[in-house]
């Protein structure tokens, strides 16, 4: 079971990106985890998804800026990502727990317990910087 996410890259301040999650390697339904990790910080929650998509979350530090969505035909999630700060400069994980339980997903996400979740795509760096 693999994740890949990708589409990172160096943006302006106030500019955007769109990360994608291919989680096409999934054969259930899972939700799907987004997570961050900046230089000497700790790996923390950003936002996550149902597998139906009718269900989502976002972290205050990105709320009303990341959308999370999700195409089930192409087993893609993304992450579009407006009005991007400075402070959003880090490496971005998609990740899924072991049952695929959005429950389970959105409890490690809001709580930062990036160690719930068992499935892991290698990150994308994002770098915000004029």
């Amino acid at each position: 079971v693999q994740l890949q996410a990708s589409g990172g890259g160096l943006v302006q301040p106030g500019g955007s990106l769109r990360l994608s999650c291919d989680a096409s390697s999934f054969t259930d339904g899972y939700a799907i985890g987004w997570f961050r990790q900046a230089p000497g910080k700790k790996r923390e929650g950003v936002s996550c998804i149902s597998f139906e998509g009718g269900s989502y979350f976002y972290a205050d530090s990105v709320k009303g800026r990341f959308t999370i969505s999700r195409d089930r035909v192409k087993s893609k999630v993304y992450l579009q990502m407006n009005s991007l700060k400075p402070e959003d400069t880090a490496l971005y994980y998609c990740a899924a727990t072991e049952d695929g339980d959005y429950l389970e997903t959105l409890t490690a996400v809001a709580g930062d317990q990036p160690d719930d979740m068992k499935y892991w795509g290698k990150g994308t760096q994002v770098t915000v910087s004029s």
